[in-house]
């Protein structure tokens, strides 16, 4: 009869690490935010992937690849990159909108659509996940 104490298994290392789930939420948040229409005119929407949105769309696929590597510190990158490249991306387009509403006093005539929303509300998961996991000791 084989002694059960004497083969213990090798410690195997975890893949996922405690801001896993909230950095691919972040990340699925802004890339389906990035193909979907960013703004609304009175002509039609406006897609996101002819310009911006294809920067946040490999800033969310970044984000997703740092939530499936053991390793926390480069966790923290992944998220830190990604949450404050997507949130100025973000920051800039609106800026843009207030600009042209105010050039073309067009006032109520271009507002933000659901992609935007989305990418935004991805920057903002992703930017906690990456203050909590700098929290964490």
């Amino acid at each position: 009869m084989a002694d059960t104490a004497t083969t213990a298994a090798p410690a195997r290392r975890r893949v996922l690490h405690a801001g896993s789930l909230g950095m691919i939420i972040g990340g699925l948040l802004a890339t389906v935010g990035s193909l979907l229409p960013w703004v609304i005119t009175p002509f039609g929407p406006l897609s996101g992937t002819a310009g911006p949105g294809l920067w946040t769309l490999c800033a969310g696929f970044i984000a997703i690849a740092g939530a499936l590597l053991p390793y926390r510190l480069v966790a923290i990158g992944h998220a830190l990159v990604s949450g404050v490249g997507v949130a100025a991306i973000v920051g800039w387009q609106i800026a843009r909108l207030i600009y042209l509403s105010s050039t073309t006093d067009s006032w109520g005539q271009l507002i933000p659509g659901i992609g935007m929303v989305m990418v935004a509300g991805g920057a903002v998961v992703l930017l906690r996940t990456a203050i909590r996991l700098i929290s964490i000791r």
